[in-house]
């Protein structure tokens, strides 16, 4: 039997941003804390996100003209993806997850202690501030990676050159991974919130939002609505920047936002292709 004493649940009622997160993490605690608490979930949430934001993506390639509403939008309307394209993506990415990320977490259980769960939740505040922090950390870390494995020819050729198959990205080559970049993506994911002292809550927030970010990058598609265009200043590269990456592999190598190839000097705008008639 579950004793629910064990689990000290206090509401803070000292600031509004507190009120809006403490029912919630109350409710994690007290109903799924076996789920929350098992090394596990980080990977179940990272995969599943994965598979979620990537369906519809999906489903809207394979219709592809006969949704023009959709298809206007288009990056490389001459390139569409095949079903045994996108099933060979989804097939590496869980491949790679079953054989080598679940023994990576297996053999982390020996070795670090179990992450403790605090009992407050963290404010509006704090997510938003630890949450942008993880984002830029890692921004910075693999913009450093990609620029590197770009310039090396064996490294490119024997760690990258598998994201960079297909010259026109769609949603499920997101994960499409070789397994030294896909365990080195996963180190600083779970490691940047460690360091920089993140709630479990913010980690997790981060980790679906931070996939959402990466699937958009690879839809293939310049929609109006995806964060490129909402976040202004255009800060974020979003889908035209990372096509453009595929297209022209010696531009555009941070993950989310612009910073950095603007002051280096990789940024390269989007062309955007016409279908051949």
């Amino acid at each position: 039997m579950l004793n629910i004493t064990e689990f000290p649940l206090q509401l803070l009622p000292s600031r509004a941003s507190d009120r809006l997160l403490q029912p919630l993490w109350d409710y994690l605690l007290f109903h799924h804390r076996p789920l929350i608490s098992s090394p596990f979930f980080p990977v179940l949430l990272a995969f599943s996100s994965y598979f979620l934001l990537s369906i519809p993506f999906a489903v809207l390639d394979l219709l592809g003209e006969k949704v023009p509403f959709f298809y206007q939008y288009k990056i490389q309307p001459d390139k569409q993806p095949t079903l045994r394209m996108m099933a060979k993506s989804f097939f590496t990415a869980l491949y790679n997850h079953i054989f080598f990320v679940l023994p990576a977490v297996i053999i982390g259980m020996f070795i670090f202690p179990a992450p403790a769960l605090p009992p407050e939740a963290p404010t509006l505040y704090e997510v938003f501030v630890d949450g942008l922090g993880t984002l830029l950390l890692f921004d910075t870390q693999y913009f450093i990676w990609h620029f590197i494995h770009h310039k090396n020819p064996q490294l490119y050729r024997w760690i990258h050159a598998i994201h960079h198959e297909y010259l026109a990205p769609f949603s499920w080559s997101t994960e499409q991974l070789s397994i030294p970049e896909l365990m080195t993506v996963g180190l600083w994911s779970n490691q940047d919130p460690i360091l920089l002292k993140c709630h479990p809550l913010t980690t997790w927030s981060m980790t679906v939002f931070s996939i959402w970010m990466s699937v958009e990058d690879h839809i293939g598609y310049d929609l109006p609505w995806t964060l490129n265009h909402l976040v202004p200043f255009g800060l974020l590269g979003g889908a035209p920047a990372h096509d453009m990456h595929h297209q022209k592999p010696s531009s555009n190598y941070a993950p989310f936002f612009s910073h950095w190839d603007i002051i280096f000097g990789t940024a390269a705008p989007l062309k955007k292709k016409t279908k051949r008639r």
